[in-house]
């Protein structure tokens, strides 16, 4: 087994599409399904269940993905490794980045990264917090900024970045309007707008929700802060967010200080040895982290 065909592999699992992994990889749909097949006869098995619109892992396959994943990360920080002695940054940088975070001005540090490191390819994938940090973990993704939700898989490694404090937004029409601050035990029942499980938001207040002795449900679920904003401004429920987002409607939309919200702690995920890439970034963002 060779690592051109564990990379081929892996393309079609993400991908689950023979047509988009041979785009992404550069080569003839043809030439990647043979590299499969040759794969699977040196394993003994099918690897995908292959139907006219997708394709599926087989138990098999599933079985074969992660160790796949590490092993090509690790072959992918031995090369650069090496051209890092020679003096130069080469390879790839795969960033993950929960949207919003209020610290960091990503697409800015990723053009001066690049700007500076014309020999690394930068790639950059949204999500919520928990799974990045998962991503970090299982070799999937070199740096993730997240939210500090508690998670933190062996082998992964949080450097703070800044702190916040959570409010509740609402309508100008809404009760809690009117308030300076409100006790957490006043969202007890109250409609929610909220994030989907994972991001950093969400599980926040789950877990502050939990430990006031009542449960957590949002009305309505997003993936994305600006449909959260139009949910609150319709009068659909209100949100715990961080204080920042309060910065991106304050005319049409109200701030209320909640009384026992969690701390909003926005950290960068990184393995215990990053690559040299990994750690360039790490560096650009902020030299204290560097060495935290």
């Amino acid at each position: 087994m060779e690592l051109r065909q564990l990379e081929h592999f892996v393309t079609v699992a993400e991908e689950r599409h023979f047509t988009r992994a041979a785009e992404l990889l550069r080569i003839s749909q043809s030439g990647l399904s043979a590299s499969i097949r040759s794969l699977e006869q040196e394993l003994g098995t099918s690897l995908f269940i292959r139907s006219t619109r997708r394709v599926e892992l087989t138990a098999a396959g599933q079985a074969l993905l992660a160790d796949s994943v590490r092993t090509l990360a690790s072959a992918a920080a031995a090369r650069d490794a090496v051209a890092a002695v020679r003096g130069l940054l080469r390879g790839r940088l795969t960033i993950g980045a929960e949207p919003c975070l209020g610290s960091v001005d990503l697409p800015a540090e990723l053009a001066a990264f690049r700007t500076e490191n014309p020999g690394v390819e930068v790639r950059l994938r949204y999500s919520g917090s928990e799974e990045l940090v998962d991503d970090v973990a299982g070799g999937r993704t070199d740096i993730a900024l997240v939210v500090d939700t508690g998670h933190t898989p062996s082998g992964v490694h949080l450097r703070p970045l800044s702190t916040q404090e959570m409010l509740v937004l609402c309508h100008p029409g809404h009760r809690f309007a009117a308030e300076q601050s409100i006790p957490l035990e006043s969202l007890r029942g109250e409609p929610l707008v909220g994030f989907q499980e994972g991001w950093g938001a969400q599980a926040l207040t789950r877990r502050a929700f939990a430990a006031a002795g009542f449960d957590y449900r949002a009305a309505m679920e997003v993936n994305d802060v600006h449909p959260l904003l139009d949910l609150v401004g319709y009068n659909l429920g209100v949100a715990v967010v961080p204080a920042s987002f309060a910065l991106k409607r304050p005319d049409a939309l109200r701030a209320v200080g909640l009384q026992g919200a969690p701390a909003w702690r926005v950290a960068v995920a990184v393995a215990e040895q990053p690559s040299p890439a990994a750690a360039a970034f790490l560096t650009q963002l902020d030299p204290v982290t560097a060495t935290v």
